[in-house]
């Protein structure tokens, strides 16, 4: 027998005769690591605007798909009125102005593909409209509350940056007891 035959062998007969290691003899003392955070986008739902009862002020609830967290928007009347339009599928007799920019996005061959809430600075919030024609992308940048009407009324998905979660302070709502 060679040199390369025996020690086959005999680390064969030692993984038989005393098993294959557990996790504990390869790294013991070493602590489980939580696996790192999510971070990136996350495509959240619409799921309320309402009037703030403190403030009086209009927002618009997001939550997340992944992580069930909720940011709150305070947005202005006239772009509640839109978002709430979409969210009841009510049909105005008359387009509204974010119809308005779909007929003309159409009309032009140009779809927005996506809205995304980019950041939260000095309590202002920002977002970005991605329009695509055929060609590269376009960026454009926008109120969130009007990029969410545009999006809600073509389909398309709205993200939320994980950094705008972070610096909202949003947390997950609370689960119901089940009965």
């Amino acid at each position: 027998m060679n040199t390369s035959v025996r020690i086959g062998v005999v680390v064969l007969l030692f993984v038989v005769v005393l098993g294959v290691p557990e996790r504990a003899w390869v790294a013991p003392d070493r602590p489980d690591v939580a696996p790192p955070k999510p971070t990136g986008t996350q495509e959240v739902d619409v799921v309320a605007v309402m009037v703030d009862q403190l403030t009086q002020q209009p927002s618009i609830q997001l939550q997340g798909r992944r992580d069930k967290r909720v940011v709150s928007i305070a947005i202005g009347s006239a772009e509640m009125i839109a978002i709430a339009v979409v969210l009841q599928g009510v049909t105005p007799p008359r387009p509204l102005t974010h119809d308005l920019f779909l007929t003309l996005f159409s009309r032009f061959k140009v779809s927005l593909t996506r809205v995304v809430i980019t950041d939260l600075r000095d309590d202002t919030f920002y977002a970005m409209v991605y329009l695509s024609a055929g060609g590269p992308e376009w960026q454009v940048d926008a109120r969130p509350s009007d990029a969410i009407a545009l999006a809600m009324r073509a389909k398309a998905p709205v993200l939320v940056e994980e950094r705008v979660f972070e610096k909202a302070g949003s947390v997950a709502p609370p689960r119901r007891p089940s009965i």
